[in-house]
């Protein structure tokens, strides 16, 4: 079995010193034993668990929980109660099927909205003015979320001549949409990128715009690229923890 000292597993695995003895503190990995003279000896076990936290965390998804279970399994594997890491493996691939499941369903709902505002009769859209009070008890959606969508750019509503808001029947179908998606966990960066994208061509692709942001995004978080991170991390699950 080979040894190492902190500063050989860092360049190993590409972190500073500081990361290995974090990821020790917070027992992402054994603990190492100690030399006589203090210094840490890590072996290869250390380094091969060192490879399944970094993989576990290259695509962090945070939503019910998957965060924490996976950092559980991180744990129990360095603990090295492999039975159990590999069980809650599989729990942590169910659960993402689901938010895959959820995803895809926003997505076939977004369609559904789309394509029945296509083919109905509509009223003209002067004959649909509903107060923010109507329309957070006609669509079950709390006054903090309309407030929070609106404030960042996902939608903006006229106001009367009183300062009250007045919600169109345009605004309630986009709502149907934040809404939707929302309960599936997409950004409201993705969201926006849909909703601008629709205005302009009704017909695009839905799910390639909500899952693949432009080039010139700023910050680019998982929940960005929703459906493209949950299969990375249910691959990165299958590839490493359950091959070990």
């Amino acid at each position: 079995m080979n040894a190492f000292k902190t500063k050989e597993v860092a360049d190993i695995i590409g972190v500073h010193p500081n990361t290995v003895r974090l990821y020790e503190k917070l027992e992402l990995i054994p603990i190492a034993n100690r030399q006589a003279n203090g210094y840490r000896v890590f072996t290869d076990f250390h380094i091969e668990q060192f490879k399944l936290a970094r993989m576990a965390f290259e695509i962090e998804i945070i939503q019910n929980g998957l965060r924490k279970k996976i950092i559980n399994i991180v744990k129990l594997s360095a603990s090295k109660n492999f039975d159990k890491a590999i069980e809650l493996t599989n729990e942590y691939i169910d659960q993402i099927n689901i938010e895959l499941k959820n995803a895809k369903e926003a997505v076939s709902i977004v369609e559904s909205i789309l394509s029945k505002k296509k083919q109905e009769k509509l009223e003209p859209e002067d004959k649909v003015a509903l107060g923010r009070k109507q329309v957070s008890n006609y669509l079950n959606i709390s006054m903090d979320s309309l407030r929070n969508w609106e404030m960042n750019g996902l939608l903006s509503i006229k106001r009367k001549e009183n300062g009250y808001r007045v919600y169109t029947r345009k605004d309630i179908e986009k709502l149907k949409i934040i809404s939707s998606l929302r309960c599936a966990n997409y950004s409201l960066e993705s969201i926006l990128r849909l909703l601008n994208k629709i205005s302009v061509n009704p017909g695009t692709d839905i799910e390639i715009t909500l899952n693949i942001p432009k080039e010139d995004e700023d910050i680019i978080t998982v929940c960005d690229r929703l459906m493209i991170s949950l299969n990375t991390a249910k691959k990165n699950a299958k590839k490493k923890c359950l091959k070990n």
